[in-house]
């Protein structure tokens, strides 16, 4: 008898097949892949024994301040999983002021970035947000395995913000010259192709010449106060970037593969 059927009173019956469900399904290299770019539900039927997936689950990013905003949490791993629907929530970018909203895969959650300090500190979140300047307000805390802190601000209102951090480095401080640059995000090849996620906004300055730049991950660009036309950009759209000053933050993504059964 096959591993493909069963005895039952004396006949053959088939073992009802594998399936999954959910997102937008690809395959690259042996690999089943599930995107998810909105929120929806990922659903197992009889997979095999000692089944596991990979999974990358990205935070929305913090909306900018006159700090750029810090990058949605990012989390990576594996998980063991047997027949089930399981819950995918992909979380939204925050506006100005406001956190980026969590996503989350199963028992997996990445939280979402904190804001940009608007004349006050950078929020707490994945990664956290760029302090304004004005007052050397700090940057946000970001969480072990998930982000970085973001950078703080200069001392005077005519100085530069701190960057917003990402999920691979700090955002950069700023100075009396210049706006701290977003920390970069970290590359994952989960979708079969090397991309950065998790990028920390740059941050914004009320007379300084020079650009913060978002960091590699979607992280928008700063601003340069009164500068025509506009510079500041908001984080990339499921990239859970953060956003530049004055800029809402990036929508964040799952993503889930695993071994193509036959």
């Amino acid at each position: 008898m096959s591993n493909q059927e069963m005895l039952l009173g004396g006949g053959f019956s088939e073992v009802p097949p594998f399936a999954a469900t959910g997102g937008t399904i690809t395959t690259n290299g042996g690999y089943t892949i599930h995107t998810f770019t909105s929120s929806g539900t990922f659903s197992l039927e009889n997979p095999p024994i000692s089944f596991s997936v990979d999974y990358l689950v990205v935070a929305g990013g913090g909306g900018g301040g006159y700090g750029g905003g810090g990058a949605g949490g990012m989390r990576t791993g594996s998980l063991s999983m047997s027949s089930g629907n399981y819950t995918v929530t992909v979380g939204g970018g925050g506006g100005v002021g406001s956190n980026g909203s969590n996503s989350v895969f199963a028992s997996i959650t990445a939280t979402g970035g904190g804001y940009g300090g608007l004349a006050s500190a950078g929020s707490n979140g994945g990664s956290g947000g760029g302090g304004s300047f004005g007052g050397a307000y700090p940057g946000g805390s970001g969480i072990s395995g998930q982000g970085n802190s973001g950078g703080s601000g200069a001392f005077n209102s005519a100085e530069g913000s701190g960057g917003g951090g990402g999920a691979g480095a700090n955002g950069s401080s700023g100075t009396p010259t210049s706006q701290g640059n977003g920390g970069n995000g970290l590359q994952s090849s989960i979708s079969g192709a090397a991309t950065y996620y998790a990028g920390g906004g740059g941050g914004g300055s009320n007379g300084c010449n020079s650009l913060g730049f978002g960091g590699l991950g979607g992280g928008g660009n700063g601003f340069i106060q009164n500068q025509v036309p506009a510079t500041a950009t908001p984080g990339s759209t499921n990239t859970g970037g953060g956003g530049g000053a004055l800029k809402a933050g990036g929508s964040g993504i799952v993503i889930v593969r695993y071994l193509t059964q036959s």
